[in-house]
């Protein structure tokens, strides 16, 4: 199910919550417990066995070297052999103690040339980054960005204690990736934080496991959350047996031009199998049209708006990819926005809304459900920064606008304007492709059009959800047509649409 995804301030709190009803240390204890369980199964995988296996541990000042002095101290106990080195001049005394007293070895970095570090690293089966924690903010320095380095070339298996050292643990800002740990796995302790799964932080956090410490009942509602197949199993509409085709929604497409032809088809085919049980295709010319009508003999085309806003059977429309931006396109977007139905908004349709909001806010003022998708150059077009912090950004815009805002990119973030929030995980590098966003445009539209069909008015936290759900879906295809290293096109990622929901229905 959803994992809520929780910053600093909140973690922090929780902690202080807990820990005063329970043993001093127990948290610690918990953490390094969890964590020494995951080592040692990695160093069965990786060796047959604990013992006889090799562990460094770069050990900071703070509780985050103190979790990974108590988990090292058990990988000792297990028969691993394990080296600390520490990088303060003060370390946590009671973790240092427990793995000194079970027979773990510790040095000081400075006693270490830069040649002896990287030979000490190279030997490691894995190497346990317990360097800075949620608290480390900035670069790494001094000879913990030697160590960095040298661990991202050992050959070691790099595990992150909480948050990769040099990954800011609620932004994912890393302010120098050469002086940040790189990490194959980061084990993370209560909660997900957002770091960890926004971009640049994700590409260093590696695979994420999550130790229960026994915060959940201590931590705030959740306000941000990242969904799992499940979740989106959840999210995708099936057909009952009492459906019908209206019933179960029309979404309308209006895109493609003469300039980009082939927009159009990406957005009609995401919008196909979105579950809505009409797609119908609003042409800005007639060659267009009769391709599509060629292409996909299930959509219906039409050439003239006024037929469909005087058909109330519509209940979704996705407008915006390859749409053009000249006065015949604008009219036309406005007279979009003046229905009552969800309206997803995309490429030029935002490049017209960047040039007055006026539209959109009349569509806020009225209570209409609108949702946007921008990528990073038209989020800046329509006035608003992102900064270092994606997931602050999106809130802001969508509070601002009154809509879902679905910001593209690495780590996509979906923003309500209460401040709900959604971080994808699904997507890939596989989604950097020309006119891939043109096919999530068709497939939320459609997945809206279904929503609306059966619900009627839906609210933002819903909406958010379902276009969190849409971009989740997108994603997965996205991974399984770019399986066994096959080459990416955006006509592929909207072939395995079928495919990615047929998986997460199976389970």
């Amino acid at each position: 199910m959803s994992a809520g995804v929780f910053d600093v301030a909140s973690v922090r709190a929780a902690e202080q919550a807990l820990m005063a009803e329970v043993a001093e240390g127990t948290l610690m204890r918990r953490a390094a417990t969890g964590l020494e369980s995951i080592i040692a199964g990695m160093l069965t995988q990786l060796r047959g066995r604990v013992p006889g296996s090799a562990v460094v541990v770069l050990v900071g000042s703070g509780n985050n070297g103190g979790d990974a002095l108590w988990a090292a101290s058990g990988l000792v106990g297990r028969g691993a052999g394990v080296l600390a080195i520490t990088f303060a001049d003060r370390w946590h005394d009671q973790g240092m103690r427990a793995f000194v007293r079970r027979g773990g070895r510790s040095i000081a970095v400075d006693d270490l040339d830069d040649e002896t570090l990287s030979a000490l690293l190279a030997e490691a089966d894995v190497i346990l980054d317990g360097l800075t924690g949620i608290g480390g903010k900035g670069p790494l320095r001094g000879r913990a960005v030697d160590a960095a380095v040298a661990a991202t070339i050992s050959g070691a298996v790099v595990v992150s204690v909480d948050v990769p050292s040099g990954v800011d643990a609620d932004t994912g800002h890393v302010a120098d990736p050469t002086a940040c740990i790189e990490a194959d796995m980061t084990v993370t302790f209560g909660c997900v934080k957002p770091g960890l799964v926004l971009a640049p932080g994700r590409f260093f956090a590696g695979a994420l496991r999550v130790v229960d410490i026994g915060l959940s009942d201590y931590l705030p509602p959740e306000e941000c959350r990242i969904l799992d197949e499940f979740d989106l199993a959840l999210g995708v509409a099936e057909p009952t047996d009492g459906d019908y085709k209206y019933s179960r929604g029309v979404v309308c497409v209006a895109a493609g031009s003469a300039a980009y032809r082939g927009a159009a088809f990406l957005a009609v085919d995401g919008a196909r199998y979105a579950g809505a049980g009409m797609v119908r295709y609003l042409s800005s010319s007639t060659s267009l049209a009769e391709g599509i009508a060629a292409r996909f003999p299930d959509v219906v085309v039409t050439e003239k708006f006024t037929d469909l806003r005087e058909d109330r059977r519509v209940t979704g429309f996705g407008i915006g990819p390859g749409w053009g931006d000249d006065a015949s396109a604008e009219h036309i977007l406005h007279e979009i926005l003046e229905l009552d139905i969800p309206v997803v908004l995309d490429a030029d349709a935002l490049r017209l809304l960047a040039r007055d909001r006026a539209p959109l806010m009349g569509r806020t003022d009225a209570g209409r459900i609108s949702v946007i998708t921008p990528h990073e150059g038209e989020f800046a077009a329509l006035g608003f920064s992102i900064g270092d912090d994606r997931l602050a950004a999106a809130r802001q815009a969508a509070k601002a606008l009154g809509c879902v805002v679905v910001l593209k990119g690495p780590g996509t973030v979906i923003a309500t304007p209460s401040g709900d929030a959604f971080i994808d995980v699904f997507g890939s590098a596989n989604l950097g492709t020309a006119g891939s966003g043109d096919v999530l445009t068709g497939l939320l539209a459609g997945m809206l059009a279904a929503g609306h069909a059966r619900n009627g008015a839906m609210s933002m936290p819903i909406v958010g959800r379902i276009a969190a759900v849409a971009v989740g879906i997108h994603g997965l295809a996205g991974q399984l047509a770019g399986d066994a290293g096959r080459p990416v096109t955006a006509s592929d990622i909207a072939t395995f649409l079928p495919e990615a929901i047929a998986r997460v229905r199976r389970g």
